[in-house]
């Protein structure tokens, strides 16, 4: 299966810094952001036809391509923790993130943001784009980096707080993980700034 991009039209798509988040609607854990940077026509053109937003691809391909996407582009990451969800709503922390992942990559080029928000503080032509992982490659593959990353950081957390299996549901509000939320109580990783009774 290849995903919405045509390596025979690679010339056609921009040459910017993707940036995507991974984790915002879950009920504990930080957000990962990731800003890739790269020029889609020098990719290889299997890698441009596999991208494609990390929700419609399944771990094992995600664990494929993440390290095929970090040896062909330039990369960043950049976190937002629990705490500073809570402090500051997670869509501030969020943008605040996307902020930090584009300025560590240190480039001078277009930025593309997945979603509607445009992160502020950015010199230069920065853009959102709504359903971004589909229409450009850059930011599929920071959605990949991004969910690669922070399921493996779940993955970790589940291993000190076992009831809530997070390594199956990356601490988004499963059936199960909220069950174990009722029956164990709040873990430190929770954001309390979320209605965790019914959602965020």
């Amino acid at each position: 299966m290849t995903g919405p991009f045509d390596p025979a039209q690679a010339a056609r798509y921009p040459v910017v810094t993707g940036c995507d988040e991974v984790g915002r609607g879950a009920l504990c854990g930080p957000v990962i952001v990731a800003a890739v940077h790269f020029d889609p026509a020098a990719l290889p053109p299997d890698l441009l036809a596999s991208l494609d937003d990390s929700k419609r691809l399944d771990a094992a391909t995600r664990a494929r391509l993440a390290p095929q996407i970090r040896a062909c582009a330039a990369y960043a990451y950049a976190g937002a923790s629990r705490g500073l969800i809570d402090r500051i709503n997670v869509r501030a922390a969020t943008l605040d993130a996307m902020r930090r992942s584009v300025r560590r990559l240190g480039l001078d080029a277009p930025v593309a943001v997945d979603g509607r928000d445009v992160p502020p503080g950015l010199d230069g032509p920065v853009h959102a784009v709504i359903g971004g992982e589909r229409l450009v490659p850059q930011i599929a593959a920071a959605s990949i980096l991004a969910k690669v990353l922070r399921d493996r950081l779940m993955a970790v957390l589940a291993a000190r707080h076992p009831a809530y299996a997070w390594e199956r549901n990356a601490g988004y509000g499963t059936a199960l993980h909220r069950a174990a939320m009722r029956r164990q109580g709040l873990s430190p990783h929770h954001r309390r700034s979320f209605r965790l009774a019914d959602g965020p």
